[in-house]
């Protein structure tokens, strides 16, 4: 008995000596509010592993590469959307090659341009903790399915082409989405003022495919088209899989447009530019016009002849800085053989290099040439980025994720454009 308190007593004095004892201090988290453009180089770590960020770290141990993803459309009808950014994102790390003494890495996911293919490719981007952040989606239906999971899971995406409205909207935003794209607000305003103010039209018919592109980027025209005095005539929807538009087109035929409006993607959007041509009261004389969901050498062989004289609207070229013709388009063509095949590769050019300077604000170093990246001091510095310079202009980003410098133009398809498989480059409006 008196061995059993003797020893019960020699544990409480052991128990009193150890709390006098401070604990060691933890270290300091990483700053996370830096603007993405910063350049002071990323503070060495006291002790490597350890992350106090909120959503987590990444960890990239000594020599292993810094990997980025793609979530794009890069199969399909629509595949040259997703190509032709994840080439833009191509050319950017092929440009960077090392970011803090570390190999860059782009690996990625077919994200299909549809909601089931957004949810699968998140999901697995989201079980990938070497992942450091994503560049996508192409396509709005891809985004509005995949972008909270990925948030959820701390990631942080920046998107060169999916432009629906609702996606930065203040009730549906989620903080992992961002885009270096234009808001179809903008779009859709600019289509209406062509339509109206150029070519003064006064009766409109549209279409939608019922994807969140299509269907935002319809209301953003409809709502500026009748403002400034147009009429919708019809405003009809079909299904992405739909394959005899004719029943459609013949109800709007009855509404006498003298316009078809559908800024859809290459498979509905070849169908009706060729059925509409068999229909009484639409035929080959009426006007149409779609929007960058259509601008791709894919669609221009879906359509064929029937596309020759249609609008599309999509991002104005010539705006985009020096280095666009003068470095990138050589590049691009030295790289793939081709012109660019859509409308979005300077944007994933843009997104790629907006992420890489975050990194390069946020990244701590450490003394074993290991990294940490918070993945929440990661976005802050995404967030925080503005004056960027970006092939597509003053990169500078909203609370909202919309960090664009939007500038739209609209194109006239040629018989030139439709013979080559090349899609249009001289815009015709604004001068």
């Amino acid at each position: 008995m008196q061995k059993r308190t003797g020893l019960i007593s020699l544990l409480v004095l052991l128990a009193l000596v150890l709390a006098a004892c401070p604990a060691p201090a933890a270290p300091a988290p990483a700053e996370s509010g830096a603007a993405a453009e910063a350049t002071e180089a990323p503070a060495e770590a006291e002790a490597p592993g350890e992350c106090a960020d909120a959503l987590g770290c990444v960890e990239i141990a000594a020599g292993d590469p810094i990997r980025v993803a793609y979530m794009l459309v890069v199969s399909g009808p629509d595949g040259s959307l997703g190509i032709d950014a994840r080439r833009g994102a191509e050319i950017a790390v092929a440009e960077k090659a090392t970011l803090l003494d570390h190999p860059v890495e782009l690996v990625g996911e077919d994200s299909g341009c549809n909601a089931e293919g957004g949810q699968a490719a998140a999901q697995k981007l989201a079980a990938d903790s070497t992942v450091v952040a994503v560049i996508g989606t192409s396509c709005s239906s891809e985004a509005r399915a995949g972008a909270a999971i990925l948030s959820d899971a701390g990631f942080t995406m920046v998107s060169p082409s999916a432009t629906a409205p609702d996606l930065t909207d203040e009730a549906k935003h989620v903080p992992g989405f961002l885009r270096t794209a234009h808001n179809d607000k903008v779009q859709g305003q600019v289509a209406a003022q062509f339509v109206a103010e150029e070519l003064g039209l006064k009766n409109v018919a549209t279409i939608h495919d019922g994807s969140p592109y299509a269907e935002g980027l319809v209301n953003a025209f409809s709502t500026n088209f009748t403002e400034m005095g147009g009429t919708i005539t019809a405003a009809e929807a079909v299904g992405p899989t739909d394959t005899d538009m004719r029943p459609v087109l013949t109800s709007i035929a009855t509404t006498k447009p003298e316009m078809l409006y559908y800024p859809i993607f290459t498979a509905s959007g070849g169908l009706i530019t060729v059925q509409s041509e068999e229909i009484e009261g639409l035929g080959p004389t009426i006007k149409t016009m779609g929007a960058d969901g259509l601008f791709s050498p894919d669609f221009l062989a879906a359509a064929g002849a029937s596309a020759e004289g249609m609008y599309l609207s999509s991002p104005d070229f010539s705006t985009f800085g020096p280095a666009y013709a003068e470095n990138f388009l050589p590049a691009y063509q030295a790289a793939y053989g081709e012109k660019p095949t859509s409308a979005f590769h300077a944007h994933a050019y843009d997104a790629a290099n907006v992420i890489f300077a975050a990194i390069e604000a946020v990244a701590v170093q450490n003394a074993d040439g290991s990294l940490t990246i918070g993945r929440q001091a990661l976005r802050d510095a995404l967030y925080a980025t503005s004056g960027f310079q970006g092939l597509t202009g003053n990169i500078t980003c909203a609370t909202n994720g919309d960090c664009a410098d939007p500038r739209i133009a609209v194109y006239e398809i040629t018989a030139e454009n439709i013979a080559n498989g090349e899609t249009p480059t001289t815009k015709i409006y604004p001068e």
